[in-house]
This record gives structure tokens, C-alpha cells and sequence, in this order.
């Protein structure tokens, strides 16, 4: 993904062609987004729009499944309110959603430890067995693999992390594999994901990375978006994880970490793409695992 914007013109057209109620309500630019370029709309709705190759098969996957999901959900979740067809202004499906209310946690962090149970709450909801015909993501829900972090650690080569991250990424590459049915993921619970209302965890955003997998993929999240010392809270809450799973989180959130330190190292550099804010989240990750 580079720097490329849709400009404000082209979703007011589109809002007018196909949602012409909502085509005078106040339009915003946000930052952020990846796949997906977001506008907020009015006070209470967004409008997403896909920017990159992957994003409008994803955008399809939220349109379909969100709305079932997020019945059951704690938290809110930005829920398809309106879809948005491909015409002759935009090639691609876009779509309204319900905002979600707060700040993205790359910046402000969750300081609550009461967001330990908050979240563990929200994923014992969602970790239902997935159906047949769920997504398959095997980058995000699948296992993890001895290659699948070789090309991040360079990115900590040096730093007093780095022995400690390896360590914990190559146990949970030799522990077992979850043998159970894939349950619904988000699959990228990392901060710029999720907002924060008064240092508590307030609501979870895009879910394009959403599937069908290994739970250990989300419960990452406890030393991602959590305060240090809340993840042994936030496991006696959710009360499914073994061992082994464990182990497995504790490696997805060392991936996870790598990735934002590299994101966010490219938007300090001024690189397209970059997202400077995901840099701290990502060395926080990091201190938070070396003292569990």
C-alpha cells in the first residue's frame, strides 16, 4: 500500500449515485487505514473504500459476515449499514458502516488492566467454530512456520529484545499445532485496529483479515494491545488456552511486533506506506513478552 488517497469529490458522487439520503451528511477525512481508505460520515457512520489488491475480496468477507458476527459481539464493531455497488465512479464494492467510537490505540494505548477482562470477554464470543464456508487466511489463521518470522528479525538485530524474541518464537514453532475446528478470527488485533475511550479498550475495527483458524492468532492480543502485566488476567478470563496455545500466541505476537516495528520504522523514514505510530506499539510488544 502506498500514499494513494481517493479525494472527497468521488465519495460525495458516490453517495449521491447510490445513497442519496445520506450524500449531505458531513464528510471527514481519517487518517490511517491500510487496505482501506475510511471517511467518517455524519456523526455516527463511516464509509470504506478498498485501495489495495486484496481489500475488495476482503470488503466482500465484512459485508457477509460482520453483520452476523457482531450480534453476538460485546463490543462494537463497524457493521455494514450500507453497501455500496461497483458503477461506472468506482470499480470495486465500498461500504457504510457503523462508527465506532474512540481513538486508535496506536495513539492512545489501552492503560486499563480492566481492559484484560474486557477483551478476553469479546474473544470468547467471537472464538465460535467457524463454518465450511468461512474465509481462509492461512497467512494470519494458519500455523505458524520456522520461515514465517525469518525476514522480520533483522529489524531487531541488535537490540537487547532480540535473544528474547527468538527464544519465544522458536518455542512456539515447536509446540503443538491446534488440533481442534477453526473458530472465527479477527486475525489482526493489533493497536491501529482497535479504539481506546479513556485508556479502556472501546471497540474493535477491521475485520478484512477475518477467518477461520488457530485462536492463538488473536490471543496474541494479550501483550499487543494489552498494558504489561494484564495477560495473565486476560487467560484467566477467556479460560480455553493451554499451554501449547499459549506458547503459539506468544510467537504470533512476536510476529506481530516485528511487523509494526518495520511499518512503523518505513513511516519514520518518510517510505510510502509507513505508519510511524506503529513503531513504539511494536518495541512495547516486545518489553510486555520479555516480562511474562
Amino acid at each position: 500500500m502506498g500514499d494513494f488517497r481517493y479525494d472527497q469529490d468521488l465519495v460525495r458522487a458516490l453517495l449521491r449515485e447510490q445513497h442519496p439520503d445520506l450524500a449531505d451528511l458531513e464528510l471527514r477525512d481519517v487518517d490511517g487505514g491500510w487496505g482501506n481508505q475510511q471517511w467518517r460520515l455524519g456523526e455516527d457512520l463511516g464509509v470504506r473504500m478498498p485501495r489495495t489488491g486484496s481489500a475488495p475480496e476482503q470488503l466482500r468477507a465484512e459485508q457477509k459476515w460482520l453483520p452476523q458476527l457482531a450480534k453476538r459481539l460485546p463490543l462494537p464493531t463497524p457493521v455494514p449499514v450500507r453497501i455500496g455497488e461497483p458503477s461506472s465512479l468506482f470499480d470495486h464494492a465500498w461500504t457504510i458502516t457503523r462508527w465506532v467510537h474512540g481513538v486508535p490505540a496506536d495513539h492512545e494505548p489501552i492503560t486499563s488492566l480492566d481492559s484484560a477482562e474486557v477483551l478476553a470477554e469479546f474473544l470468547v464470543a467471537l472464538h465460535e467454530p467457524a463454518p465450511a464456508d468461512a474465509p481462509v487466511n492461512p497467512t494470519h489463521g494458519g500455523p505458524l512456520t520456522e520461515s514465517g518470522a525469518a525476514g522480520w528479525f533483522e529489524f531487531i538485530d541488535g537490540h537487547p529484545y532480540a535473544d528474547s524474541a527468538r527464544e519465544v518464537w522458536e518455542k512456539a514453532v515447536a509446540a503443538p499445532a491446534w488440533s481442534g475446528a477453526p473458530v472465527w478470527l479477527h486475525a489482526d488485533l493489533h493497536p491501529a485496529n482497535v479504539v481506546v475511550r479513556d485508556g479502556t479498550l472501546a471497540g474493535v475495527i477491521d475485520f478484512g483479515e477475518m477467518c477461520g483458524g488457530d485462536p492463538a492468532t488473536d490471543l496474541a492480543a494479550a501483550w499487543v494491545l494489552l498494558p504489561a502485566g494484564a495477560a495473565d488476567r486476560f487467560f484467566d478470563v477467556y479460560g480455553r488456552a493451554d499451554e501449547a496455545t499459549i506458547a503459539r500466541a506468544r510467537g504470533w505476537a512476536v510476529l506481530r511486533a516485528l511487523v509494526l516495528i518495520s511499518i512503523g520504522r518505513n513511516g519514520r523514514l518518510g517510505l510510502p506506506g509507513g505508519k510511524p505510530t506503529w513503531e513504539p506499539a511494536g518495541y512495547a510488544t516486545l518489553d510486555r513478552l520479555t516480562r511474562s
